[in-house]
């Protein structure tokens, strides 16, 4: 399949929010149920078969929050992020259904939703320590089904291409 020129690499949706949960395993005979909490953002995010590594720091910077009237870096506010891997944003109306031909590959879309948060985390590092701001970082898992329960702040989503 040949990608249009301008084709969108990957998709992401800023949800603001003032608490939220996610289950990142689910329980079994020998453990109970994993979750992660958050009390500020989340962030999804899906990649398109067209993504490469070059997108990563393009969608890590961009995204922003509004705080106090204004648009910042989510990695200039105090609070926490949660990072949800989320495929269906790729979808494609076809009918009564939807498609998803563009997602890129399961093994290599875990790799650069893998290199995303790590290098979420990085620039977090880098912007924590020059404004000590605490923000924490939490992420889901990639290609698994997981249970979300959250408390929107507003509803003020925000869709981004890159």
């Amino acid at each position: 399949v040949t990608e249009k020129a301008g084709s969108p690499q990957a998709r992401s949706v800023l949800q603001q929010c003032l608490y939220a949960m996610l289950q990142v395993k689910h329980a079994d005979d020998q453990s109970v149920a994993e979750w992660v909490e958050i009390d500020r953002g989340m962030v999804y995010i899906c990649f398109f078969k067209c993504a490469t590594e070059d997108i990563i720091p393009k969608m890590a910077n961009t995204l922003c929050e509004a705080d106090s009237g204004k648009y910042v870096s989510v990695l200039d506010l105090p609070g926490s992020v949660l990072i949800v891997p989320q495929a269906t944003l790729g979808g494609k109306a076809k009918g009564k259904g939807m498609q998803y031909h563009n997602n890129i590959g399961k093994e290599e879309g875990l790799q650069l939703y893998s290199n995303f948060v790590s290098f979420f985390e990085k620039e977090l590092a880098l912007s924590s320590k020059s404004s000590k701001i605490a923000t924490i970082i939490k992420h889901g898992t990639y290609g698994n089904r997981q249970v979300l329960m959250l408390d929107t702040n507003g509803p003020c989503t925000h869709l981004m291409e890159f």
